[in-house]
């Protein structure tokens, strides 16, 4: 299913995939069993591979490699756990993140590697290679 969402021409789309409320840029490729919601933008020539769920409120640069089964998360709980509020993910531009690696809301800088299954729980600051659980 594909609704309300901004979609370059160029963009491809391999279905099933759930998409809605976002922004797809040009030549972007998404893979089949992908769901994207809402908030997201994704920029020009990124490539988003099956199995990947990106939630709201995450922006993706241009040019990145997302692999296989990556799930990014947008709910840390406030301090007492009462409250659930939405956070911002920023993945900076020729970002390569391994497949199975989780995403927290974090901001990743520019020409980042994350290895595969690395949980990421912290900002990472641009140039940077990264892996493990938590990544360091």
């Amino acid at each position: 299913m594909i609704k309300n969402s901004e979609i370059h021409e160029s963009a491809k789309i391999y279905e099933p995939v759930n998409i809605y409320g976002c922004r797809i840029g040009r030549q972007v490729f998404v893979g089949p069993f992908v769901e994207i919601q809402n908030k997201v933008m994704i920029g020009a020539k990124t490539r988003i591979s099956s199995h990947s769920f990106i939630c709201s409120g995450v922006e993706i640069g241009e040019n990145c490699f997302i692999g296989h089964g990556v799930m990014f998360t947008n709910d840390k709980f406030t301090e007492d756990r009462d409250e659930w509020i939405e956070r911002k993910t920023v993945i900076g531009n020729n970002v390569r993140i391994g497949s199975n690696a989780t995403i927290l809301p974090v901001i990743i800088g520019d020409n980042v590697i994350i290895g595969a299954g690395s949980v990421v729980t912290k900002n990472v600051p641009s140039n940077t290679t990264i892996k493990g659980n938590p990544a360091k």
